[in-house]
């Protein structure tokens, strides 16, 4: 899909994180390095350094740090153009400093840590950073049943017949990229990983950007310790075109009972951490 045919679709409540930077960029053409850059102003890691997009390494490239560890160590994001997937990184960066510093932080130490051995392989640590990262969602909720029903894998109880709850103490907000991508085109099936976020009443009362740069803070101080993100398992599931308004099949009851998508729990995992508000 071309960038100015999206900009319908990038307007829908799963780009809701990301809506303020897009609307910053020109509708009509892709966005350069320079002009993500440009929007990053003030983005920085955890040691300072600030952000900036820059383009794949190339074959005479090939002694840079890995990754994650050139991001740690300069800054550097290395994004390719008119690439969808690493625009949605580079708009998640804008859109979450403080959690994306976060989590580059732990990549690099769990990196320097292990050496070649976590180069070649990653650890759970760093398969959970990952994850969530790519297809990660949050939920910020004052409510402890609601995040009940998604450790439960009560789909329809919790999208359909709590439906009035949800929507005023629950907030959905998308954060890996790749799910970002898969939202262009979704398809029944896509399913992210979650970080509960518990929040006040008062949450859902603060306008969407200044609820976005609350959770930024939050996943932020989640991500700082590591037993929070041990392995995968740790984070819940969630078919998120389940999500009301995320799917136009979201709006009949009927939708939720396909159990292809809405799967019921079958074993039991890692319980998911609810994590405090600090």
């Amino acid at each position: 899909m071309d960038w100015a045919d999206a900009q319908a679709t990038l307007r829908g409540p799963a780009f809701a994180a990301i809506a303020p930077a897009i609307a910053r960029l020109d509708p009509h053409r892709w966005p350069t390095l320079a002009d993500l850059t440009g929007l990053a102003a003030g983005v920085a890691t955890s040691r300072g350094h600030a952000i900036r997009f820059v383009p794949p390494r190339g074959q005479a490239d090939r002694g840079m740090p890995p990754y994650e560890l050139r991001i740690a160590q300069a800054g550097e994001v290395e994004t390719r153009p008119e690439n969808w997937h690493d625009l949605f990184n580079a708009l998640a960066w804008i859109a979450y400093p403080q959690a994306k510093a976060a989590i580059n932080s732990q990549h690099a130490a769990i990196l320097s840590e292990g050496g070649e051995a976590e180069a070649r392989q990653r650890s759970p640590e760093r398969d959970a950073l990952s994850l969530f990262d790519e297809g990660g969602v949050v939920v910020a909720s004052s409510s402890p049943a609601l995040l009940r029903l998604i450790v439960d894998f009560e789909w329809k109880e919790l999208f359909w017949h709590r439906r009035g709850e949800l929507g005023s103490r629950v907030r959905f907000l998308a954060f890996g990229h790749a799910l970002f991508e898969k939202a262009l085109d979704p398809f029944l099936g896509i399913v992210a990983k979650t970080v509960f976020i518990p929040v006040d009443d008062l949450f859902a009362m603060l306008p969407p950007e200044a609820q976005v740069a609350r959770v930024d803070a939050l996943l932020a101080a989640h991500f700082a310790h590591r037993p929070r993100f041990a392995t995968p398992r740790t984070m819940a599931p969630l078919p998120v075109l389940g999500i009301p308004g995320w799917h136009p099949g979201t709006d009949s009851e009927s939708f939720y009972d396909d159990t292809d998508h809405f799967r019921p729990k079958t074993e039991k995992g890692d319980a998911p951490l609810f994590p405090g508000p600090g």
